[in-house]
């Protein structure tokens, strides 16, 4: 939670050491699992390897900023999966299909994403319906709809330019993806410290009639929330699309699971009003390097499962005795 000051604003929470407190555990938790796996396997601190985690980490990535901030005003929300596959198939469709311009299909993937997440944000504050409930049947719309608009079947097929955006590394090292979820991380970064409307979110998850009896309209800024989440749900499909050079309605199962969970082992609290962007890139950097250790290691995909489960669990159990301490 922060405080409010006397015009209704989420005052800053003053040092560094405070701002980056509750990464700290997680921040350890991916230090050692480098170690671990460092002295487990030859290849995890090869180069080409790490460049390969950044690579496998840019949807998640992309879509657990979002997934950032629907948490921090006490959110949640299940349907970014399938809000990636929808944008996926609507771009798609209007590049492919409909013969449109790419760049311009691309701008309407993301309005029909920003859409879904207009819809969630009207039902969640106009008409009360848990965010819980509104998320899982955005889940279900969006899933049915990208089915539909193929009939279930893929696209393929791209220019050349697209694909390259996930394939040329830029200086030898990163490629446009990577860049671009790198970007999307520091303007959420610099967002959420160095603007008023930002700080806001803190204060409404902490205490939404707190927040609305100074000033701020909690309607408006938890609609917001979830469009945001929706737009980058929609560019996490963006890109994805160029990793594979295709499109598909199956696409994003899973993902909003592995997009809470990173935000969730940053530190990020389930009841709003704590954590932060730093966090969420060290939760999914985490996410990323167990799971491409585990593959080094050859570790069964059904196992790899689990043990992120337990990892799940136990960030969420650290998360409430530090609080309890506290």
């Amino acid at each position: 939670m922060v405080a409010l000051d006397i015009n209704g604003q989420a005052k800053p929470s003053g040092t560094w050491r405070k701002k980056l407190s509750g990464a700290t555990g997680p921040l350890v938790g991916l230090l050692a699992l480098c170690i671990f796996l460092g002295f487990s396997t030859d290849a995890f601190f090869s180069l080409r390897n790490g460049l390969n985690i950044l690579d496998q980490i840019t949807v998640i990535g992309i879509m657990a900023v979002g997934m950032t901030f629907v948490i921090l005003i006490g959110g949640i929300d299940l349907s970014v999966g399938s809000v990636l596959a929808l944008s996926m198939m609507v771009m798609g469709w209007t590049a492919n299909i409909a013969g449109l311009p790419l760049s311009l299909a691309i701008a309407v993937a993301l309005l029909a994403s920003a859409v879904s997440g207009l819809i969630v944000g009207l039902l969640v504050t106009v008409f009360r319906v848990p965010a819980f409930i509104a998320t899982l049947a955005m889940m279900s719309a969006a899933r049915g709809v990208a089915n539909m608009i193929t009939d279930g079947q893929q696209i393929v097929g791209f220019p050349d330019w697209f694909m390259m955006l996930a394939i040329d590394r830029h200086f030898g090292v990163l490629t446009a993806t990577v860049f671009l979820m790198l970007f999307v991380v520091l303007i959420a970064w610099l967002f959420l410290h160095y603007r008023a409307e930002g700080r806001m979110l803190y204060a409404v998850g902490g205490n939404p009639e707190v927040a609305r009896l100074a000033g701020i309209n909690v309607q408006f800024v938890t609609i917001a929330v979830y469009v945001v989440s929706a737009v980058l749900a929609g560019l996490a499909g963006i890109v994805l699309a160029a990793r594979l050079d295709s499109v598909q309605p199956s696409s994003g199962f899973g993902y909003e699971l592995d997009t809470i969970a990173a935000v969730v082992i940053g530190g990020t609290s389930l009841s709003g009003g704590a954590g932060g962007i730093g966090g969420t890139l060290i939760g999914v950097l985490i996410i990323g390097v167990l799971r491409n250790g585990l593959n080094l290691l050859n570790v069964s995909p059904f196992l790899q499962q689990v043990i992120i489960g337990v990892v799940i669990v136990l960030a969420v159990g650290a998360e409430t005795m530090r609080r309890r301490r506290a």
